[in-house]
């Protein structure tokens, strides 16, 4: 069945995790994406180990990193710096709905793939631009990582345990919401271009992208003037929700409202809690957090993860397991929802890879996974040929 996105044609110019992760989606959805690379490859494919394997055992161009969201794309690898093929590539411009690229602001203008230069061959055509910084502001020329956008764009700054370093988020989280955000973006762009026949750029920053998920802890400084500080998995504004320690793991335990903080006293088996003055609201439990929680972590040491679970649940408290992505990943619950998936392998590995599924369940148009990510260069030909014969 075709995809909520068959017909579009992506010419992706990105490369590391917010554009793939932006143009991996768009592609799930059916949109063909056209993948344009170095002849090295994206330099997440040397970003490894792990690496998927060919015949004879020898690590290939599929870095585990790259595998994570590049699936459903043609790899193009060209010479960007020779004349004929710059024209080439603008020539695939004008085919295409969108162009994707994540350059330093400028970096294109001298190959003539720039947003102002296609924008004004093709006045249709959907451009985004996804830089650390963004394409105005004194930090423009600045390069952008997502470890370095965690720190500048705050998040570090809450995360970790109190009186130590900052740590930045376990995964590139910066760019994956970047990514998420400019797939928005584009979406959101084609329906004026369909409604208008005008197309536009979007300039997007991982910066500014990092900041609109501070959410609630941007939000508390905004509202009162003081800067959040780290603690650890402690929640700024509800008491108790975070991990507590068992006797043989980590559970995560969630009162949202004072009805539930009743019922899980009456599990702990200190039901006078919940009508004690300093806890039984939750302002008056985040006034009195360090004395209430070393109370629950207490009572909880303990017991076992599946009592503790198996206890709250019965009394609709909030709870479940901290994980590990083992864990995680293997559950009956991620193989009901398909969030693991098999493809196979492409022609310079062997055997098949595993990836993690797209989250979007459609009724009408589901997601596709047509082809594993490709080696480097594996359709150049393929995608080139037709525009060299003239077709």
């Amino acid at each position: 069945m075709p995809g909520p996105l068959d017909g579009l044609v992506i010419l992706d110019l990105s490369r590391i995790l917010a554009g793939p992760t932006c143009t991996q989606l768009l592609g799930d959805l059916g949109a063909e994406v056209l993948k344009i690379e170095n002849l090295k490859g994206d330099d997440t494919r040397h970003w490894g180990p792990p690496f998927a394997l060919d015949e004879t055992g020898r690590p290939t161009d599929l870095s585990a990193y790259f595998m994570s969201s590049n699936r459903n794309k043609k790899s193009v690898a060209v010479d960007l710096a020779d004349p004929e093929m710059q024209k080439t590539l603008r020539d695939l411009a004008g085919r295409a709905d969108v162009v994707i690229e994540n350059f330093k602001p400028g970096g294109l203008r001298k190959y003539g793939l720039d947003h102002a230069t296609l924008c004004a061959a093709y006045p249709g055509l959907v451009y985004c631009s996804i830089s650390g910084f963004g394409q105005t502001g004194p930090n423009r020329d600045k390069p952008g990582y997502d470890l370095m956008a965690q720190g500048f764009g705050g998040i570090m700054s809450i995360t970790g345990e109190a009186g130590r370093e900052p740590m930045k988020v376990g995964v590139g989280v910066a760019d994956v919401v970047c990514g998420l955000y400019a797939a928005t973006g584009i979406l959101a762009a084609l329906r004026h271009r369909d409604a208008t026949g005008e197309g536009q750029h979007i300039d997007l920053a991982l910066v500014d992208a990092t900041m609109s998920w501070l959410v609630n802890q941007g939000l508390n400084y905004l509202t009162t003037g003081v800067s959040p500080a780290r603690a650890g998995n402690a929640h700024p504004n509800i008491v108790p929700y975070q991990v507590f320690a068992t006797a043989d793991g980590h559970v995560i335990v969630a009162v949202g409202n004072d009805g539930q903080f009743a019922r899980f006293c009456d599990y702990l088996g200190q039901p006078g809690w919940a009508g004690d003055p300093a806890f039984a609201t939750n302002p008056a439990r985040l006034a009195n957090r360090d004395t209430l929680v070393p109370m629950i972590a207490g009572a909880l040491a303990g017991r076992t993860m599946r009592d503790v679970i198996d206890g709250l649940e019965a009394r609709r408290v909030p709870v479940g397991p901290v994980n590990t992505v083992q864990q995680a990943l293997e559950s009956d619950q991620a193989q009901a929802r398909g969030m693991t998936i098999t493809l196979p392998a492409p022609q310079t590995a062997t055997g098949e890879v595993r990836l993690i599924g797209n989250p979007l369940r459609f009724s009408r148009t589901p997601v596709s996974y047509r082809s594993a990510p490709p080696s480097v260069g594996a359709d150049t030909e393929a995608v080139l040929g037709p525009l060299k014969d003239g077709a």
